[in-house]
């Protein structure tokens, strides 16, 4: 197909070297949606039955955009087919590993839990073959696409269910910018639970904002296994104990790698079954530049250094990268850095268990009372966990053990890089690095260690002087 007839066929003209619509159907929404007036290209501003569903020719990955990075991820392939993106999605069983020791049965898409990244451009028209191979009817909803009602993908409502075996076709003009994410709508609670999502990145046709150096995008979820067993349990409504990042969860999440002076983008989605996740960037403030709803306007995006992404929404943050180091970046519910933990032993903080252990060895041997101290101890003591499990919390850092697990990774920032793999550990320069005071600055300093702890008055007027 020629270029002219490709624009013939998708109702695109050429005006002043730019790509524009017969109607102005696929540009970004420029204000909520409903607020004063209809959306553009939707039925009441068309006055047709049903949106508008004219296309433009397909976004190219590194000529209109710039690809996204997923990390421990993946992305679907696709093919143009007469102009139309073509995808295939296969819902399946998947062996997925969370972290080192721990693998479990799930179900995913292309062999991947999550399922692969979907990256299109505002304007694309997308067609997706979604082949069914698990033992159950699947559907697949477009979770904040606008697309027409029989498109949306709630199994009952807007189609019938994909059973096993069968293979169903879902194609649509995209219609707005931002991200979005995709996941079962069939006997969600099951399947959602299983692994079955994974996120939908729109691309804007005209680039909005400053230019972006990194873009990440990372999905959030929640999932319950035992100790021991080998398949999420899609039952629990509240106690979850593995908190992922793109499934993964700490130690084996992957680093983010900026070189110092890159603006970043990092996208945010949630699908996790009950918990809103509010993410803390360590060294950083960023704006809040998207939602699930689209770009919002440059005046109305404020600073934060922690961003909640409620259950079933999308955020996005942008900031520049101009402190090198490494940099946490982690969900604030403290539960939530913790793997596999159980809610089932006593409360151990301040028990002084004088002579007991040795007690006890004479008929356990290799006892050891835990907890009475916190957590942290369990990071460095290696001890024996069920088969396929891992333990609670730790892995090795530069310095001392990383007491997290879970919902945590790392903002790797470095002034000069070859690659964006993982450079390793980061170099503090001289004077940078907390550590241990000698007894010269105490004595410089006029701190006594063993004198009686102080605290002034919290009222005005009650602070000392020099």
């Amino acid at each position: 197909m020629t270029r002219r007839s490709m624009l013939a066929t998708t109702g695109a003209t050429l005006a002043g070297g730019a790509l524009l619509l017969r109607g102005a159907t696929a540009h970004a929404q420029s204000d909520v949606p409903g607020a004063r007036r209809p959306r553009e290209g939707s039925a009441a501003a068309t006055g047709r039955r049903h949106a508008r569903q004219d296309w433009l020719p397909p976004g190219m990955p590194n000529r209109d955009y710039r690809p996204v990075v997923v990390p421990n991820g993946s992305k679907l392939p696709w093919k143009v087919v007469d102009g139309v993106k073509v995808f295939h999605l296969v819902a399946e069983e998947v062996e997925h590993e969370f972290a080192p020791g721990l693998k479990a049965f799930c179900w995913g898409y292309n062999g991947k839990v999550h399922g692969p990244t979907i990256e299109v451009v505002e304007g694309d028209r997308v067609r997706f073959y979604v082949t069914n191979r698990l033992p159950a009817a699947t559907t697949v909803h477009w979770h904040g696409i606008l697309l027409p009602n029989g498109m949306d993908g709630v199994g009952g409502l807007n189609q019938k269910s994909i059973a096993p075996g069968e293979t169903f076709r879902y194609e649509y003009t995209v219609r707005q910018s931002g991200m979005g994410m995709y996941h079962s709508h069939h006997d969600e609670m099951t399947q959602m639970a299983l692994g079955m999502a994974g996120l939908f990145v729109i691309h804007p046709r005209r680039p909005v904002g400053p230019r972006i150096d990194r873009d990440f995008a990372i999905l959030l979820h929640e999932w319950r296994i035992d100790a021991g067993t080998r398949r999420p349990n899609p039952n629990e409504m509240t106690d979850f104990n593995v908190l992922t990042m793109n499934a993964k969860a700490f130690p084996g999440t992957e680093p983010l790698v900026v070189r110092k002076g890159e603006r970043v983008r990092i996208r945010l989605g949630n699908l996790s079954a009950t918990d809103h996740h509010p993410i803390h960037l360590h060294g950083y403030q960023f704006r809040i530049t998207e939602t699930d709803g689209g770009r919002i306007a440059e005046a109305a995006q404020w600073p934060e250094t922690t961003v909640l992404v409620p259950v079933g929404s999308t955020r996005t943050i942008e900031f520049v990268a101009d402190e090198p180091g490494d940099w946490a970046m982690h969900c604030h519910m403290t539960h939530h850095l913790m793997n596999q933990m159980g809610h089932e032993f006593p409360n151990m903080i301040g028990v002084k268990p004088g002579g007991l252990d040795a007690k006890v060895r004479t008929l356990l041997p290799g006892y050891m009372t835990m907890g009475q101290t916190g957590m942290a101890e369990m990071a460095d003591m290696g001890m024996a966990v069920p088969a396929n499990s891992i333990p609670m919390l730790g892995a090795r850092g530069k310095h001392d053990s990383i007491t997290m697990g879970g919902m945590f990774t790392v903002l790797k920032v470095r002034e000069r890089l070859e690659s964006y793999e993982d450079p390793g550990w980061y170099d503090n320069p001289p004077g940078t690095l907390a550590e241990a005071a000698g007894t010269d600055e105490l004595r410089r300093d006029g701190i006594d260690v063993n004198a009686p702890s102080t605290a002034d008055p919290g009222s005005p007027g009650g602070g000392r002087r020099g």
